[in-house]
């Protein structure tokens, strides 16, 4: 009876662990997992995957033990938490983060050590958050000064961009938390980004506006992808065969899952067949009377509509089961990771990450006289300007922060200069507001200027903290600027304060170029971007000289608006007739148009300067094998250590087709001691980094014949110039 029973006991055990899943089973490949879990869901249950079942959670299978996904806005701090299905936030107090400097501010870092460090800091908040899904980076590319949401992308190159991009999704997802990269593609105004086509040449697609999010695919091997709001050619971005299916899953390989952005799904056939995985956000459906407020999500467009198309055969089942495959394999990644990170929410570490960050992407435009940095003879210094007070995290939009602290301008001032700091505010731009603009008196615009103008006469130095923030028709989503200009009447308030005092130093708060007629009477210029939780530190690094400068810009800033090419063809340029706005200037975006047109930049793209000097010796170049090495020394011919950024551009001679007068292709941060010299090296393969793209043969091709090397400190400062021939 007793072996009789034993038997019994092993026979029912083997059992039971024969009937085990195999995706439980971390130990085993992922893929075999993926198959196991497919084999036992029903076709509502891989549905279920494909949809939101809040703002920011989309489905598991609650009947297998698979978890959904939790996402969360990025991509500079891991967002408040979010009602479950209403825009608000959701009331914790146990959701507050670390603000990260903007992307813009990243990218002109041109440091990619600093951006996988960024990435696993922002990955390790968010694992700690129970996130899965951190929606960003954002690698669109910088085609007008006027785009509302240029402060969270990496500016106007696309090699700057790509190589920025990669260590920042590596960083992230070593944490087990997946990027989802964005917004796929051609998302370059916010202006009517609902709806607005985007009409542009292969050339201009291929070479300026899928480089970064192809390096973020076959490079990065980015997890997630998001799509645009916009059109492309005439169909949605979120549901575009072309860019989603032709080029992203086949061309480029993608295995991960494309995700919508909130409300950017529109047809439900459309959705299913042309490459969307997960559709985020759908509040209404105009189609099927459905308003804000009655939505339920079984009524997305991948909800009930599809499991219907699949059950009648207007959808195959391999559709709905590659969709299902990709959710699978992103949650098996992140949810289902038996090494994911717990993560951490370490302040202290993770702010002086934002330090460093900050003090490497302050960039100092003009320094005359060398005005800076600060000496402490200097007995009185007053600080003008809103933005020195104001909290920059809040408003522009999806990228808004909830954050533990955030150090202003003056508060860091002040604890540096102590009581030799004085304020006054200058102008008043409104409250933070992400959906209306607020006017303001101008009795107190004026009263606020002529403040300020009196104190102005008293100091010795005067730093006006101004430039763009977060309030609607500036740096924010969903609205594009109105004009080049700073707001707020700060051109006006900045001509009264040199008209009394000529010590005056600009430091602007922003993710864009503006415009700068006043550019002349001041001594010097310092872009700061938006900084996060060390705002104040980082500024106050820099004007001491705590931290010698060693930003370069990520992008051109044009004398005057219509020097920027998208705008030089009128309306149907930017931001078009109200139903497509068309790329005409083709490939020539950014410093490329300044080149090849010769329309000087107020501020060339690369531009930095710095406390010291830096002298560039005789380049040359050698073949070796494919490939072409170029060295160039640099010495610190300075009194103090300092960055720089080296930067190689090449051009080809007597191009065929359209092409730049050159091009960035390779860049190197290199620290230099007072004296020292070190040699940078550069290594091109001329088949791919010579290369255009061949609309007629539809591939790549690098024409024989002559080219030149540009070695230089930005676009228009060329130190070292080196001809070749391919």
């Amino acid at each position: 009876m007793k072996h009789l029973l034993t038997l019994l006991l092993l026979t029912f055990a083997s059992t039971l662990f024969a009937q085990q899943p195999v995706y439980l089973d971390a130990s085993q490949p992922i893929e075999l997992r993926i198959d196991d879990a497919l084999s036992r869901m029903t076709a509502a249950e891989k549905v279920g995957l494909c949809h939101g079942w809040g703002k920011f959670y989309s489905g598991g299978v609650p009947r297998l033990g698979i978890p959904g996904l939790w996402m969360s806005d990025g991509p500079h701090g891991v967002r408040a938490e979010i009602a479950w299905n209403e825009w608000k936030n959701a009331g914790w107090t146990t959701d507050s983060c670390t603000a990260f400097p903007s992307l813009t501010c990243l990218a002109a870092t041109w440091n990619p050590l600093l951006a996988e460090k960024y990435g696993k800091a922002i990955g390790e908040e968010a694992a700690y958050r129970g996130k899965q899904v951190l929606l960003g980076p954002g690698v669109n590319i910088y085609r007008t000064p006027l785009n509302g949401r240029n402060f969270e992308y990496m500016g106007e190159d696309p090699v700057l961009s790509a190589t920025m991009c990669v260590p920042y999704i590596q960083g992230v997802q070593s944490n087990g938390v997946a990027c989802c990269v964005k917004h796929y593609a051609l998302n370059n105004q916010e202006v009517q980004r609902w709806s607005v086509n985007v009409e542009c040449s292969e050339r201009a697609l291929r070479e300026i506006y899928l480089p970064a999010f192809r390096a973020a695919v076959q490079q990065g091997k980015v997890w997630s992808l998001m799509g645009s709001y916009n059109k492309f050619r005439g169909t949605h971005c979120s549901h575009n065969d072309y860019l989603l299916n032709q080029i992203l899953k086949k061309e480029w390989g993608f295995d991960g899952a494309v995700v919508s952005d909130w409300d950017a799904a529109h047809n439900a056939r459309e959705a299913a067949m042309n490459g969307l995985d997960i559709e985020m956000g759908t509040s209404q459906r105009p189609d099927k009377g459905i308003k804000w407020g009655q939505f339920t999500w079984d009524e997305c467009y991948l909800g009930n509509d599809l499991l219907k198309a699949v059950q009648s055969g207007e959808v195959p089942e391999e559709v709905l089961n590659d969709k299902a495959r990709r959710v699978l394999r992103l949650i098996m990644r992140t949810a289902m990771n038996p090494n994911r990170h717990h993560g951490n929410q370490d302040y202290a570490a993770h702010s002086e990450v934002c330090r460093q960050i900050g003090d490497e992407g302050i960039v100092l435009l003009k320094n005359e006289k060398k005005a800076l940095p600060l000496i402490t003879a200097q007995k009185t210094i007053l600080i003008v300007g809103d933005n020195a007070v104001r909290k920059l995290t809040e408003g522009g939009g999806s990228s808004e922060l909830k954050v533990q602290h955030e150090t202003s301008v003056l508060a860091a001032m002040k604890a540096e200069f102590g009581d030799r700091v004085q304020f006054a505010q200058g102008y008043v731009p409104g409250r933070t507001d992400y959906e209306r603009e607020h006017s303001i008196a101008q009795q107190v615009t004026d009263s606020l200027r002529n403040e300020a103008v009196e104190m102005v006469r008293r100091a010795d130095v005067v730093i006006l903290v101004g430039g763009l923030n977060k309030n609607r028709h500036q740096d924010c989503e969903d609205s594009d600027r109105r004009t080049y200009d700073l707001p707020f009447g700060q051109p006006e308030l900045i001509e009264a304060l040199t008209a009394v005092n000529k010590n005056v130093i600009v430091v602007l708060m922003s993710g864009n170029a503006v415009a700068m007629p006043w550019e002349k009477n001041v001594k010097a210029i310092v872009q700061a971007w938006y900084l996060g939780s060390e705002t104040g530190v980082a500024v106050t690094d820099v004007l001491t000289g705590r931290i010698n400068p060693s930003g370069h810009l990520p992008f051109s800033i044009p004398v005057n608006q219509n020097d920027c090419a998208a705008h030089s063809f009128g309306t149907i340029g930017y931001p078009g007739d109200g139903k497509t706005v068309e790329y005409k200037e083709d490939v020539l975006v950014g410093y490329r148009w300044h080149d090849t047109k010769r329309i000087p930049a107020r501020f060339a793209f690369g531009h930095g300067l710095s406390y010291t000097t830096f002298d560039y010796g005789k380049a040359k170049w050698e073949q070796q094998g494919q490939d072409v090495v170029i060295t160039v020394p640099v010495k610190n011919t300075g009194k103090v250590a300092g960055k720089e950024v080296v930067q190689l551009y090449v051009g080809e001679d007597n191009p065929t087709v359209l092409r730049p007068t050159k091009e960035l292709k390779a860049f190197e941060k290199v620290l230099l001691q007072p004296g020292e010299t070190k040699e940078v090296t550069f290594r091109l393969t001329p088949a791919k980094d010579f290369a255009f793209y061949d609309e007629t043969k539809r591939e790549w091709h690098a024409n024989t014949g002559h080219y030149t090397f540009y070695v230089g400190s930005s676009s228009a400062d060329i130190r070292q110039t080196l001809k070749f021939d391919l």
